[in-house]
């Protein structure tokens, strides 16, 4: 059997196709075997007011998917395009491979794996942005 596998921490909370589920008290190990099923970890959410940067602006748009608050059709142009314009500037191999998971994900309508690749790019970002304030 595949799927997403989801390792969560006691309390820890997700939104499922728009519910908010909550772990209970034990870790646990699921794995969401529904094709195209909506997941968000609320830990990993980025309230709107942390959408200060490119990087976390093209997160968003892919967490709106997942939270149900935009519909993959009004949204996924922007996306890949949002992916494209952060090529230009994020052109190490580690980005490259990151940023071509993403829009692999995205043109797949796996949205999950989009948001996962496009965070890993959030520490870079922040020590680019870093360096480019001293």
């Amino acid at each position: 059997m595949t799927g997403l596998v989801l390792k969560l921490a006691p309390r820890e909370r997700l939104l499922v196709n728009g519910a908010v589920v909550e772990n209970g008290l034990k870790r646990a190990r699921l794995t969401v075997v529904t094709p195209n099923a909506q997941i968000l970890r609320l830990r990993d959410a980025i309230h709107p007011d942390q959408v200060t940067t490119p990087v976390r602006r093209v997160c968003y748009l892919a967490q709106l998917i997942l939270s149900g608050d935009a519909a993959p059709e009004d949204v996924d142009n922007q996306l890949l395009r949002g992916v494209e314009q952060l090529s230009q500037v994020l052109t190490d191999p580690d980005s490259r491979a990151q940023l071509t998971q993403a829009t692999r994900a995205i043109l797949e309508s796996d949205h999950y794996k989009a948001l996962k690749a496009l965070r890993s790019l959030l520490p870079r970002e922040e020590r680019l942005l870093a360096a480019a304030r001293d």
